[in-house]
Formats: structure tokens, C-alpha cells, sequence
């Protein structure tokens, strides 16, 4: 039945195709995954934007950045055990688990009465939101046609758009005007209507009932050793930091390499090498935008509206990355748009970091981060479709929950390394230029890393 569907399927035109998506078969599935990506996006852009705020009022600037980490550890941990679950028992039992921690965290999130309370609320909020991407690649894996993969992920994609746009504005006038608490709070009864609508969905789609891996005790090493790691790095003391580094990677790297397909860490084979690639693009992408505020307000003097505009570009462009993959990856595969997607983020960053330079005027920073965009787009999308090409029957929540681990690791990993560089540098030399352009070279290294491993997808 699936095969036909593909084969029928693949001669459409883009137009029917996109019916396609919203065929009976798979409407409710379609508009249930876009409805919680949105929310996620939302979720995420908003709280980002008042965090300032939120640390100011609970007078914990100290834990500024443990606000975001414990949500990311806590997420590689559910990513995991969601893609493990969704394999033996269907995505529903542990999309449901998900969607009642999110739910709890958001609510001890705007209730919180201090700063340690608010770490621990991010940390089940994580874990519940490690869930939802994992799921959504499962049933896309499973559910959908090879043909209306590359589809969906340009829909999900495009789910961003309206957060990326309007979720900081309106968070900053909930914030004002009522609290920054309601902008947890009133997130709440969006979670639960998209989830529940979501969850009535999955529960068709059935699991393989495969032998169960050993992956919980796993899970934890990873986030633990995550955690000692960027501990270490935010310590930068000459005897604590070699300590808790090496303490992180003795406990981290093993689980890692059994949470992954064998090879990866050296990109023997196409789903190895899909799944690295994911990484180092999350890694080369996000360790510059971090500081792409940084480099255009405080750096370069320009408003905060050029700043904006910047990071608006880049998610825009992401968006339209996701469709040119959409158009064209059946015809010339996911390798050459990989590369490509890794060239324009190299491109990309090289622009920042000419604004940084003073090179080119502060507006250039809009163009030279939509190109990056661009190019997250187009690969981030292929590489997804990569992966589930080569996950075996039975095995996509654990093949999808590896590539998630990948592209969480690179994400913590590219934003914990140019905070340390910027932190060294403001000590040290007095300005955060010096830090800023160490980590724009980092993410360019990574970048082309990338670049050279995108031919072996084709697999």
C-alpha cells in the first residue's frame, strides 16, 4: 500500500503533491505536527526574549545560562527515551508523557519563585519537549511516503516562521503589560490543545514491537557528561576546568558512541555520516548566532531594529532553505544540497564576521544572515530525509533520536564554546570582538567539516 502510494505519489505535480499532505489518510497527522512545532517555537523565542527580565526579577543572573543548559540536558535525556518507546510501543504512549511535562513545566516555570526553582521547572519542561521531535520523525518515517517526506519537513519548517516573527514582540508586551510569568502561563492552553489534538492522532500508528535497547542509563551519561563539560568550560579555573573535562568526557563519550550508529564519530557510511553531518551543522550554525545581536548592537553600535531584522532574515531564509529541498531533493538526492547548505552557512558566518571586522557596513549583517539561513535550510531538511532513508524498519525512533542527540550536542556545544571565548576575552583583552571572531572561525571550521563529509550520503 505504501509503495504505491509513493510510486503514485511521485508523478504528481508540486500542486497535488501538496494536497497530498492533507490527504484524508494524513490530514490530522499533518496539522497535528505543525500545530506543536509551532508551539515549541513559540515556547522557545519567547521565553529566550524575557529570560533578561526573568533573571532580574528572581535576582539569579548567576544561573542565567543554566536556565537554558538544564532544558537542553534534559532534553537529550527525552529525545532518547521517546525514540526508544515510539519503536516498541507507538509514539502515543510517549508523546503523551511529553506533553504533561512540558505542560508541568511551563506551569512551575510561571509560578517559580526563585531563580534554582525556575532551573529545575526548565529541566522537566526539557525533557517533556525531547519528546515532540522525536515523535514527529517517527510518524513521518513510518507514516508517510517517501514522496511527501520532503514536503513535510519544508511545512514543519515553515511552522517556525510566525513564532520567529511574532513570538519576541509578543512576548515582550505580555511581559510589560501583564508579566513575564504569563508569557509561561499563557503558552499553557496552546500546549494542551495542539498536543491533545496530536495525541487523538498517534494513537493509529503502531509500534514495531522490537527487543528493547538498554539506552536510559545511557541517556543520563550523556547528559551528565554534557553537563560536567560546560560546567568546566564556564568555571575556566586551571585546575577545576582540565578536571571536570576530562571527568565529562570519560562518562559522556562511551554512552555516546552506543547511543549512536556505529561509525558516526568518523562518518563510515551514509547514515553515520548523515547523522555527524547534523552536528557539525547545528554546531557551525548556532555557535554564530548566538552572538549576532552581540556583534551588531554592542559590537558595531547599530539599533537593536538591524539586530532584529538580522535574525529575522536568517529565520525566513532557513524557511525557504526547507522548500528549494522540498523541489528538488528527489532529483539530485541529499549530498549536493547538503554541501551547498554548508557552503552558504561558511559564506554566511564569513559575512558576520567582516561586520564584526567593520569591513562592510552593520546592515550587511541582514543579507550575510540570511545566507546562513539559507543554507541551514537546505541542509538541515535533507539531512533529516537522509536519515530516515537509511533508518531499517522497525529502528526510526532510534535511528531519528540519534540524529536529535547530534543536533542538541552541536547546538549546547557551539553556544557553550563561544561563551567561554567571549568570557576569555572580556577577561583578558578587555572586549568581546576577540571572543566573538574565535567563535565565527569555529563555526567556520565546522562548517566545511561538514562540507567534506556531505559526499558520503549518498549511500
Amino acid at each position: 500500500m505504501t509503495q504505491s502510494v509513493s510510486t503514485e505519489c511521485a508523478t504528481k505535480s508540486p500542486i497535488q503533491v501538496s494536497f497530498g499532505v492533507l490527504d484524508p489518510r494524513w490530514r490530522g497527522l499533518t496539522i497535528g505536527l505543525v500545530l506543536n512545532v509551532t508551539f515549541v517555537a513559540f515556547e522557545a523565542l519567547a521565553i529566550a526574549t524575557v529570560m533578561p527580565l526573568v533573571a532580574d526579577d528572581l535576582s539569579g543572573l548567576a544561573l542565567y545560562g543554566w536556565v537554558f543548559s538544564s532544558f537542553l540536558l534534559a532534553d537529550l535525556v527525552g529525545i532518547v527515551l521517546a525514540g526508544e518507546l515510539a519503536d516498541r510501543s507507538g509514539p502515543a504512549v510517549p508523546f503523551g508523557v511529553g506533553l504533561v511535562l512540558f505542560a508541568i513545566g511551563l506551569l512551575l516555570g510561571g509560578l517559580a519563585p526563585s531563580m534554582p526553582v525556575l532551573v529545575a521547572a526548565r529541566a522537566i519542561q526539557g525533557f517533556g519537549a525531547g519528546v515532540i521531535p522525536a515523535v514527529a520523525y517517527v510518524v513521518i518515517g513510518r507514516t508517510y511516503p517517501d514522496s511527501l517526506r520532503p514536503r513535510m519537513f519544508a511545512i514543519l519548517s515553515t511552522a517556525w516562521v510566525v513564532p520567529g516573527i511574532a513570538g519576541p514582540a509578543l512576548a515582550v508586551v505580555i511581559a510589560e503589560r501583564l508579566s513575564w510569568r504569563w508569557v509561561f502561563l499563557g503558552l499553557l492552553p496552546l500546549v494542551l490543545v495542539a498536543g491533545g489534538f496530536a495525541l487523538r492522532e498517534l494513537r493509529a500508528v503502531q509500534g514495531s514491537r522490537r527487543a528493547p535497547r538498554r539506552v536510559v542509563r545511557d541517556a543520563i551519561a550523556v547528559a551528565a557528561g554534557a553537563a560536567l563539560v560546560l560546567a568546566a568550560l564556564q568555571a575556566r579555573d586551571l585546575v577545576l576546568t582540565p578536571i571536570m573535562l576530562a571527568a565529562g568526557l570519560t562518562v559522556g563519550v562511551p554512552s555516546l558512541r552506543r547511543l549512536l550508529p556505529p561509525g558516526t564519530l568518523t562518518a563510515r557510511g551514509a547514515l553515520p555520516a548523515a547523522v555527524l553531518a547534523r552536528g557539525l551543522l547545528t554546531f557551525a550554525f548556532f555557535a554564530a548566532d548566538v552572538f549576532v545581536p552581540l556583534t551588531v548592537t554592542s559590537l558595531r553600535g547599530e539599533s537593536v531594529l538591524i539586530s532584529g531584522l538580522a535574525l529575522t532574515a536568517g529565520t525566513v531564509a532557513w524557511t525557504s532553505g526547507a522548500w528549494i529541498q522540498e523541489r528538488t531533493v528527489l532529483g539530485v538526492g541529499p549530498a549536493p544540497l547538503v554541501r551547498i547548505g554548508f557552503l552558504l552557512v561558511t559564506v554566511g558566518t564569513l559575512g558576520m564576521a567582516l561586520v564584526l571586522g567593520g569591513a562592510v557596513p552593520g546592515w550587511s549583517a541582514i543579507v550575510a544572515w540570511g545566507i546562513a539561513g539559507l543554507g541551514i535550510g537546505m541542509a538541515y531538511s535533507s539531512i533529516s530525509l537522509a536519515v530516515l532513508r537509511h533508518a531499517s524498519a522497525g529502528s526510526e525512533g532510534a535511528t531519528a533520536s540519534s540524529m536529535q542527540l547530534a543536533d542538541v550536542l552541536g547546538n549546547a556545544l557551539g553556544a557553550g564554546l563561544g561563551a567561554v571565548a567571549v568570557a576569555i576575552s572580556v577577561a583578558s583583552l578587555g572586549g568581546a570582538g576577540p571572543g566573538v571572531a574565535a567563535t565565527d572561525g569555529l563555526a567556520v571550521a565546522s562548517a566545511i567539516g561538514g562540507a567534506a563529509i556531505a559526499g558520503r550520503l549518498r549511500g
